[in-house]
């Protein structure tokens, strides 16, 4: 394959069909643009992004643009004069001169079957929005966020115990596997793309407080919220006491009893918590400042004692919502 590739990704998802690309154009036909590295974890130590790891270990060349705007970004793409890009969470817009700079065009690889969760959350939205099915959209990309037609899907079913990270990493695979499908004829030209149809739903950029529980839900949304948020932001709550709980995991309870929402109860040998309509047993969980341990080894903590409940902290503020619906496509 004589063909030139720019690959734009950066995280766990766009590391599959980074291999998938090796696999199939010799390295001096692949470019990899991927997002900087940053300092990350307690220590603060500068970290690169997954997919220049991989990259690195591939023997492939990589930049790593802080802004698409540097002149000097846009000297170097262009002259490497790229047939195809392709995207899979790069993590930046593309301004109007990349997306116009190969002749076949720019394709994204979008985990979710668009329209239905537009934007930078869709995994996290399929799990916290109870959806049997998901996948991954081969799109044409335009200067819409995500609003380009489709080439082709790959379709998913969700599993009653994925969080975003078990799904996200199934969701990769399927990606590889759907660019290996199509990679030659959207490099030939062949490729047709079919507008969008169904209800738009937009998904925004998550943040450490939309993780938090509203114990006045119903208790299959609560156990969606925590599989939603893991591995990051987290689902958390506060005790009485104002002691933060990030909640890992909870399974749903079966019990006849009814108790204020949030209340706590020790139900056969379980950390139970009560909602507007049935019972969350809490499963693993981790205090502020400690280390995750299971829920059962704090039911003697003064923090979790029967009749105890657990909340938002007073002064809380909703964040903007994450998930927006906004209607059908024409």
């Amino acid at each position: 394959m004589s063909y030139r590739i720019i690959y734009m990704g950066t995280p766990d998802f766009a590391v599959p069909p980074l291999h998938a690309l090796a696999e199939q154009v010799t390295r001096d036909s692949l470019r990899v643009v991927t997002q900087p590295d940053r300092p990350a974890g307690r220590g603060r130590r500068l970290q690169s992004a997954p997919v220049r790891k991989h990259a690195a270990e591939l023997g492939l060349e990589v930049i790593q643009p802080g802004t698409l705007r540097d002149p000097d970004i846009r000297q170097q793409l262009s002259a490497f004069a790229p047939d195809l890009i392709v995207v899979a969470a790069f993590g930046l817009l593309l301004p109007k001169w990349v997306l116009e700079l190969p002749p076949n065009g720019c394709v994204n690889l979008h985990a979710s079957l668009l329209p239905r969760f537009r934007g930078a959350s869709p995994v996290a939205a399929a799990i916290a929005r109870g959806d049997s099915h998901t996948g991954v959209a081969l799109m044409q990309m335009e200067r819409g966020l995500d609003t380009g037609s489709v080439y082709a899907v790959n379709e998913m079913q969700l599993r009653s115990q994925d969080t975003t990270e078990s799904l996200t990493a199934r969701l990769a695979y399927s990606a590889a596997e759907l660019l290996t499908l199509h990679l030659q004829a959207l490099l030939d030209g062949a490729s047709v793309a079919t507008p969008q149809r169904g209800q738009i739903v937009e998904t925004r950029k998550l943040v450490k407080d939309h993780g938090a529980i509203d114990w006045r839900q119903p208790a299959e949304a609560i156990e969606r919220l925590i599989r939603a948020m893991w591995p990051w932001p987290k689902a958390w709550t506060e005790t009485e006491d104002g002691i933060r709980v990030q909640v890992h995991q909870a399974t749903l309870f079966d019990h006849p009893d009814s108790m204020i929402s949030g209340q706590i109860a020790h139900i056969g040998g379980r950390l139970a918590v009560a909602t507007e309509h049935g019972w969350l047993a809490l499963e693993r969980i981790q205090l502020a400042g400690k280390t995750a341990q299971p829920a059962t080894e704090l039911m003697g903590h003064p923090s979790f004692t029967e009749g105890t409940r657990l909340g938002k902290p007073k002064t809380f503020q909703p964040p903007a919502p994450w998930i927006i619906p906004e209607g059908d496509t024409a």
